[in-house]
């Protein structure tokens, strides 16, 4: 797990630099190898610079980045197709509502967490919803409804850019 410690994810904490960038491609790189998947050059490369963005990074900001790298321009597809990959693999979070990719502080398939979303800086904090989740599920169950997956994001204010107010 890295230098994270296990009780760590109930807290709420920021998304962005609070982790080494190779630690966490290296760890990617082996739980893409547990599930006997690859992480190829590209997945690497769109991984990392979700990691090392300052904040929530769109896909067009990821391709723009992209073709700096290479003779060869990526195509949208492809690297959507890349997003998907590391969305499934839990490395990843997509921000619906800002249409961004965030890193996963603790990646691992099916993990779910809920993220305020700052709307002036658009500083992203995670925090664990397990409770919450389980309400969901009961919900769910509820209707005999079978779900895959649920992000739950919350726009609002963050404490630095009210204090700037």
């Amino acid at each position: 797990m890295g230098s994270c410690s296990h009780e760590h994810h109930d807290a709420l904490h920021g998304v962005h630099g609070h982790h080494n960038v190779d630690q966490r491609l290296a760890d990617a790189e082996s739980l893409c190898a547990s599930t006997g998947a690859r992480l190829t050059p590209l997945r690497k490369e769109v991984l990392e610079l979700i990691l090392s963005a300052s904040g929530p990074v769109g896909a067009y900001d990821l391709l723009a980045k992209l073709k700096g790298g290479s003779e060869r321009p990526a195509a949208p597809p492809t690297v959507y197709r890349t997003l998907d990959f590391l969305l499934e693999k839990g490395l990843i979070h997509r921000l619906t509502s800002i249409n961004a990719y965030i890193p996963c502080c603790h990646p691992r398939e099916g993990h779910q967490a809920a993220f305020l979303i700052c709307t002036e800086c658009k500083s992203v904090t995670e925090a664990s919803a397990q409770g919450l989740l389980q309400q969901l599920a009961t919900l769910s169950a509820a209707d005999n409804f079978t779900a895959h997956h649920s992000i739950i994001e919350i726009s609002g204010v963050c404490q630095q850019c009210r204090n700037k107010q």
